[in-house]
């Protein structure tokens, strides 16, 4: 496709080539013409002006060109046609739900169309993948849904019927599931928003290590519960930022450590690096299968059996961490090795002017 010439210089140039294959055409052919005759048949030629012959000759020639011509632009035609007519049928396909359809095209074309197939193929690829993400994701949520409500329903229906005595412990079971339902369904909002592009933040300039510390303090009992030890390594750093939003995010990593991180230390950072403000979690728990960092932040992705739902989990956490950084700007970042723990990173942009920074309370 590199070397392939463009469309605009090769049409310039085939009927450049036209031209003078015409031209050529016309005045060798002509001196040949009237050579040839000038030494056989000297009389038929009028010195005073043109003749029958002379005519005759010049439609000849002009048929000859036009013949020239009409080949040429035929085998431009079929070369522009053929793969513009290729991604036409792919195209039809693709809309009467074929999305394996694929425009194919083994000639020599122009780097133009060569492009268009090739980016023509790239969206389908793309379409499919979404098609099949999509299917999933209806198939995931529908699952995700079964557990919680079949638990109500079970317990309820029992209550309906006598079969369990209403208790402090029951009703605190019935609520733990509305609260999983409920952040279920905030989560798909929140990433609905985002694939809309409709989730709105109100950027207000503050320091990431405030909120952060906000966040520690919220989850400490629940992580200290769990066996962990905090570490807080707040370096002051002015963003703008929606600030709920970023806590949500937070929130969510911290949780995904504490369900996921094992037992031990779990490191709360944030710090400043070539104009971004970094806001990182570091647990040392089993990490992440080889190779499966940029798995993290999918859509119900659980990186072995143990990352079930029985493990209060929706999978939707880390989804809508990126969700939000990439709605700030930024970008949401994983490393792990197994054995060795886990590092999720969220990257905001830092704030541009440089006021007096806040102190982080701890």
């Amino acid at each position: 496709m590199g070397k392939a010439a463009g469309l605009n210089r090769q049409v310039i140039v085939i009927m450049g080539l036209v031209l003078v294959g015409s031209f050529i055409v016309t005045m060798g052919g002509s001196y040949a013409i009237y050579e040839i005759v000038w030494r056989l048949w000297p009389w038929a030629i009028d010195m005073d002006g043109l003749g029958t012959l002379d005519y005759l000759v010049l439609a000849v020639l002009l048929a000859i060109g036009l013949l020239i011509a009409c080949l040429a632009g035929w085998r431009l035609a079929q070369r522009l046609s053929r793969p513009l007519e290729a991604v036409a049928v792919a195209a039809r396909a693709v809309s009467s739900g074929d999305l394996g359809a694929r425009a194919v095209w083994h000639g020599k074309g122009f780097g133009e169309t060569d492009t268009l197939i090739a980016d023509f193929n790239l969206m389908a690829d793309q379409l499919e993948r979404s098609e099949a993400e999509l299917q999933y994701s209806n198939s995931a949520i529908a699952h995700e849904l079964r557990t919680p409500l079949t638990v109500l329903r079970g317990r309820l229906q029992g209550l309906a019927d006598g079969v369990f005595e209403p208790s402090p412990e029951l009703y605190r079971s019935l609520t733990s599931q509305v609260e999983d339902l409920s952040r279920l369904v905030d989560d798909l909002r929140t990433l609905g928003l985002f694939s809309a592009g409709h989730l709105d933040l109100h950027l207000v300039r503050t320091d990431l290590a405030v909120e952060a510390a906000r966040v520690v303090d919220m989850i400490a009992p629940d992580l200290i519960d769990a066996g962990f030890q905090i570490e807080c390594k707040l370096a002051p750093v002015m963003v703008r930022i929606d600030a709920a939003r970023v806590r949500q995010a937070l929130l969510a990593v911290l949780d995904n450590a504490r369900r996921y991180g094992g037992r031990g230390i779990v490191v709360i950072e944030t710090s400043a690096m070539n104009a971004q403000a970094v806001l990182s979690c570091t647990d040392f728990g089993s990490g992440l299968p080889r190779g499966q960092e940029h798995r993290v932040f999918e859509r119900f992705w659980r990186g072995d059996d143990s990352r079930s739902r029985a493990g209060g989990g929706s999978g939707l956490g880390l989804a809508v961490v990126r969700a939000i950084a990439r709605a700030h700007g930024g970008e949401a970042r994983a490393w792990s090795r197994p054995g060795q723990g886990t590092r999720i990173e969220i990257v905001l942009p830092e704030a541009e002017d440089d006021e007096a920074k806040v102190g982080c309370g701890q």
